[in-house]
């Protein structure tokens, strides 16, 4: 077989990659699938799309193992209280947002209740 032009590498590296970038592609979308039917088998319904999406980002963010033991380290709620008979669910603490340091108090950030 004759030996490729470097235009001819170059133009079958790029056509691979394509076809890989397609292939990737198509997997993450088949996983995220899958991934969402384990969560339609969970009580997702307890939490605001904004807490779902938050959490799951957050889980993303850090990863699998380290989002699980921040997360098994809180205290837990019986899955009887959490299911909506009996007693009414804790209300989560209110949200604050953090206020911009002053010059000269020591970098730290003030928090508004």
């Amino acid at each position: 077989m004759p030996k490729m032009t470097d235009r001819e590498r170059l133009a079958k590296i790029e056509a691979d990659q394509e076809v890989l970038a397609n292939e990737a592609e198509t997997v993450r979308r088949s996983l995220r699938a899958h991934y969402g039917t384990i969560v339609a088998d969970l009580p997702a319904e307890r939490l605001s799309e904004r807490d779902f999406r938050d959490v799951l980002m957050q889980a993303v963010r850090v990863g699998g193992p380290a989002a699980i033991t921040a997360l098994k380290a809180l205290p837990g709620q019986s899955d009887s209280q959490g299911s909506g008979s009996g007693s009414p669910a804790r209300e989560a603490p209110a949200r604050r947002k953090p206020v911009q340091a002053v010059a000269g108090d020591g970098g730290q950030s003030v928090t508004q209740p």
